[in-house]
């Protein structure tokens, strides 16, 4: 009976982490990241930092929400498929129930021409950055990138932003830190070997 008590806890936890993880997250997947790293890795030590990041990983090379692939993720690392179900259902919910609220009580003419909600929304817009650009950090540190291999990130971005519509696929940027990324390794590689 208490075996069963605890699995209904540590799924209502799982579920309600997720939740608010969810409701008070603007700006999309890269801005939950650190909001999610704190939830999962710091407060309740469900995974360790290393498998946060390889998680990470895998997560942004799936197709859908970087945020549902990370939940569901940690909750079948955690208690299997009900608890993927969980945890995407918690990441989910909120944003559903707000657009629903959305729909059902504004019309797209009273949100534009309302200063109020305009003037939130200019203020939500450098909280959202400040959000995106703390994993990145995290990740950098994390992934132990060193001035040596700090190029290879710098160019990819370089790339992306003069990109005029020519190149636009991502497979290709992300080959092509791949190569750089072996690139550096093989040379590492061969110093060693000339030691």
């Amino acid at each position: 009976m208490t075996e069963k008590k605890d699995n209904r806890n540590l799924y209502l936890k799982l579920f309600t982490s997720f939740f608010k993880i969810g409701a008070f997250t603007f700006g999309g997947g890269w801005a939950m990241i650190s909001i999610i790293e704190r939830e999962i890795v710091d407060k309740n030590h469900w995974i360790e930092r290393d498998d946060f990041l390889d998680l990470l990983a895998v997560a942004q090379s799936l197709p859908g929400i970087l945020a549902v692939n990370i939940a569901t993720a940690v909750g079948d690392k955690l208690h299997g498929l009900k608890g993927s179900a969980l945890a995407a259902l918690g990441t989910i919910l909120p944003s559903f129930l707000l657009i629903l609220l959305i729909a059902i009580f504004l019309t797209p003419d009273m949100i534009k021409n309302n200063h109020t909600i305009s003037a939130i929304f200019m203020g939500i817009r450098p909280a959202v950055v400040a959000l995106i650009i703390a994993p990145v950090i995290t990740s950098a540190k994390a992934a132990k990138l060193q001035w040596k291999t700090v190029w290879i990130p710098v160019v990819t971005a370089l790339m992306i932003s003069l990109d005029m519509g020519t190149v636009s696929s991502p497979i290709l940027y992300i080959v092509l830190g791949a190569l750089g990324g072996f690139a550096v390794w093989k040379i590492s590689e061969k110093g060693l070997k000339k030691r």
